[in-house]
């Protein structure tokens, strides 16, 4: 949600600006806009459009020459995604000019005692009030805008990333954040600011982190970060792993087609080092001895991976497992002890839902294992240890390979605590990571025949449901292939546990309805279970297509996929399901990469 750059240094502070904002397009967004200190003490140069950033750019014929500048897209919250409702926001003098990541619960308040002191307000957003509020804060502290961001800061409830400049000082700009990201990039001769490191990886590979309430002042050749209260304080440096190719498009259509080819790679970096067993450094935070329960906390395609994990993990480590939906978790007031384990799954590490679910279970005194993508955001800051997936920078919308990851990072916790508690023979350990090492092989597999999978979508685009089926770690599966189609194709999906089709949803069966079909292990007995589930559904009409290692006479279609361990099945069968996603938005005619209406990171709750 929202993305944020800040610039200052030698270059003409349009180019690093507008580079950081269309690294940044696939968080979702709605306007965008620019605002550059040109000449001290003169108005600030600013353009904001709504829609894409291709209706700012079509503005930009005639830019003055300046140094540092801020960048902002917009996911709407107050007020619709209008020009006057863009960032940034300027104060009524034209000097100053403020962008904002996140929700101000007290705007209201706020801006009723501004208009009460003469400010005028031009837009509906809550950010404004900010705004306002940071020039008298300025000007109380003669000029200090980083004081003032403090002072500022202390006021407002919330969850906010706020970047700010002053035309006083052409080569300043002020940041701060709480729940919400901001990081640090450190060039030379020139500074970054920004919600993501995508949007200054093409520039420096060195950042730094940001901690809660903090505030930081950059200028081309230097850097402050302070608390509230204005203490300085020490800087947490670290290296960018990956570099700017990584979030270019490499040749494929879309980025969601090149990442879901670069999934086999994605396991094998997430599994390097760790079949044998986690790096103790990894674990070195957190005791998991003398764990009663484990509570998995997650939202959207983190929840699926959370499903499959709870399997793996109360089979191999036999312990109870409890996977919650992250935004309604501390809202019923669970039970949470100092022997609960607590894994929060987020591939930004910054999800609003499943951090303020996180905290309010650290609060009961519970362990924290976090499961991320993204080094030094806050989740894993705030957990007692953390196992971070490798899946490297996913731009589009809809997660692919970061789900991936987050299932070998469940199956790698399942063993750890298997092996911890005993409950995992050294056999079964052995077997499992046997599989787990075939995996990124197998996925290779899998992409070389989805081409005839592709065609046969496009049979199905003028459909106006599409049902997933399945069992066991196949019903999470489907619940995630149902929620690919939902999110990209804009049509009818739903994932069901085959066992639950005769107890109402077999109601939905009309004829030719197309009805995905996650196979168990073909022999198993799960597998003759889920053959009477899609003779149901065949038997009133429906258009078969199954997934599975083997053959199912009743299919209208058989998506075959390699044999593996049957707990590791969904890391293969759901890459057909994302194919089927992204090729049925292609023939709907829809935008793949940012589908409408979404947000690749979901800061606010």
């Amino acid at each position: 949600m929202c993305g944020i750059v800040g610039y200052t240094g030698k270059a003409t502070a349009l180019s690093p600006v507008l580079e950081g904002l269309r690294r940044l397009e696939y968080r979702g967004y709605d306007s965008a806009g620019i605002a550059l200190a040109v000449t001290q003490g003169e108005p600030l140069w600013i353009e904001k459009r709504a829609g894409k950033l291709g209706n700012l750019e079509s503005t930009l014929t005639t830019v003055p020459d300046a140094h540092s500048g801020i960048g902002h897209t917009r996911w709407a919250t107050h007020g619709g995604p209008t020009d006057r409702n863009a960032h940034p926001h300027l104060d009524n003098e034209g000097k100053l000019a403020l962008i904002h990541n996140g929700i101000i619960e007290n705007y209201v308040e706020l801006r009723e005692e501004l208009e009460k002191r003469g400010h005028t307000f031009k837009s509906e957003t809550d950010t404004e009030s900010v705004v306002h509020l940071l020039s008298d804060a300025r000007k109380k502290h003669g000029g200090d805008l980083a004081a003032a961001m403090r002072e500022v800061c202390s006021q407002l409830r919330g969850s906010f990333t706020l970047l700010a400049i002053h035309s006083d000082e052409p080569g300043r700009i002020v940041g701060a954040r709480r729940n919400s990201p901001l990081v640090v990039g450190v060039g030379d001769g020139e500074n970054f600011l920004a919600s993501d490191v995508s949007a200054f990886i093409a520039h420096t590979k060195h950042a730094l982190e940001l901690g809660q309430d903090e505030v930081v002042d950059i200028t081309a050749t230097n850097i402050v970060i302070t608390n509230l209260e204005g203490d300085i304080l020490p800087q947490k440096a670290y290296e960018i792993s990956w570099d700017a190719s990584a979030a270019e498009r490499g040749g494929f259509e879309h980025f969601m087609l090149k990442e879901i080819y670069e999934q086999p790679k994605a396991v094998a970096d997430t599994l390097i080092g760790r079949t044998a067993g986690l790096d103790p450094e990894i674990t070195a935070g957190i005791n998991l001895e003398g764990i009663s329960k484990v509570v998995i906390i997650a939202c959207g395609t983190a929840f699926h991976a959370g499903l499959v994990g709870k399997y793996a993990i109360e089979k191999w480590a036999n312990i109870s497992v409890d996977v919650e939906l992250a935004s309604e978790y501390r809202y019923r007031e669970p039970s949470v002890d100092g022997n609960t384990l607590v894994i929060p799954i987020s591939q930004s590490g910054e999800t609003m839902d499943t951090l303020m679910a996180m905290r309010y279970a650290r609060s009961k005194g519970a362990r924290v294992f976090a499961v991320c993508n993204t080094n030094g955001s806050t989740i894993p800051r705030e957990s007692d240890a953390v196992l971070y997936t490798h899946a490297g920078p996913e731009i589009a919308v809809a997660s692919t390979k970061a789900f991936l990851t987050q299932l070998i990072a469940m199956y790698l916790i399942a063993l750890h605590l298997g092996t911890v508690r005993g409950s995992l023979t050294s056999a079964e350990h052995d077997e499992i990571v046997g599989h787990l090492a075939e995996l990124p092989s197998k996925i290779e597999q899998v992409l070389e025949t989805v081409e005839p999978l592709r065609a046969l979508t496009r049979q199905f685009k003028e459909a106006a449901s599409m049902l997933f089926l399945g069992r066991h770690v196949g019903f999470p599966t489907a619940l995630e292939g149902a929620l690919k189609l939902k999110e990209l194709a804009y049509m009818h999906a739903e994932g069901f546990a085959g066992g639950e089709l005769k107890h109402g949803p077999i109601a939905l069966i009309d004829q030719g309805t197309p009805v995905v079909a996650v196979m168990p292990a073909f022999g198993s007995l799960l597998a003759e279970k889920m053959a009477s589930n899609v003779q149901e559904v065949k038997a009133r009409g429906a258009i078969i297509i199954a997934i599975g290692d083997g053959d199912l006479p009743s299919a209208d279609h058989m998506i075959r996929i390699p044999a593996t361990h049957p707990f590791l099945e969904p890391v293969l069968a759901v890459v057909p399901l994302q194919v089927i996603a992204y090729e049925m938005a292609i023939a709907r005619g829809n935008d793949v990469d940012q589908p409408r209406n979404l947000a690749k990171s979901v800061t606010v709750e």
